[in-house]
């Protein structure tokens, strides 16, 4: 790792947490990791909840982390829905909704899907299909494969946004990880560049690969959604591996103090 660090970006679910359950070792390691003074921001792909709601789940299973220190893929997907005049029909879960108020629910102009189990059905996917056939754009707030759950890996939005895809013959336009602008919005928050920026997450396509498409430095964790041999997905290959948050923590803090 021979460059300066000056900003940790952090992913959540998978790699501090799992649902309600920390990750073992996250929350000391978290809080030494503020000790040495770098910048840090948790990048989430997160789309079940609220950018508040999510803050409170945080706190309330022990992690001292600011709201303004989250930047969530609904966050981007809500300014590019500004920014354009969308009235998106919406699939994304309930306790999400809050993040895209004051958004018209009338004269569907384009289609936005997150992580919504619920939502994911016939006639609301046949609606959605039908909005796209006259030509509304397909928004994916993310399109990840799946995700880790309390009881095991669980299918992420990425299989029903193909769907729509393959039936209305579009192609989606994503918004969170693995999207170089959404690591660059982060990095724009926190007033970092890219090549002094280290991103620690569980995915090796999202996290990893899209942090180094990013010019990011990557570190993979053994939590969460990794799999045996993920580390060899990516091209090149995963320059640090780590057990867990705690262990990628101190690696990174033993770089700090040499610098």
């Amino acid at each position: 790792m021979a460059r300066k660090i000056g900003a940790v970006l952090i992913d959540l679910n998978g790699t501090l947490h799992i649902e309600n359950t920390v990750i073992p070792g996250s929350i000391e390691a978290l809080k030494k990791l503020r000790a040495s003074n770098v910048k840090i921001k948790f990048v989430t792909n997160t789309t079940k909840e609220s950018k508040r709601i999510l803050h409170e789940r945080l706190t309330g299973i022990g992690f001292s982390i600011d709201k303004d220190e989250i930047f969530t893929s609904l966050t981007a997907a809500r300014q590019l829905i500004d920014k354009q005049n969308l009235q998106p029909y919406m699939l994304i879960d309930d306790a999400a909704k809050e993040d895209f108020s004051g958004i018209s629910s009338e004269n569907h102009n384009a289609v936005l899907v997150g992580l919504a189990p619920d939502k994911f059905n016939y006639e609301q996917m046949t609606t959605a299909f039908r909005i796209l056939l006259e030509g509304a754009p397909l928004i994916a707030i993310h399109k990840g494969r799946y995700y880790r759950r309390g009881d095991g890996l669980a299918l992420g939005p990425g299989p029903f946004v193909a769907a729509l895809e393959y039936s209305a013959g579009c192609k989606a336009q994503t918004i969170g990880k693995p999207e170089t602008s959404f690591f660059q919005s982060a990095l724009d928050d926190l007033g970092c560049i890219a090549s002094e920026t280290v991103m620690i997450g569980d995915d090796v396509q999202d996290d990893v690969g899209g942090a180094k498409n990013a010019g990011l430095f990557s570190m993979l964790v053994k939590t969460g959604k990794y799999r045996s041999g993920d580390e060899l997905l990516v091209d090149p290959m995963v320059t640090i591996v780590a057990e867990n948050f705690a262990e990628a923590v101190d690696l990174l803090v033993a770089k700090l103090i040499k610098q």
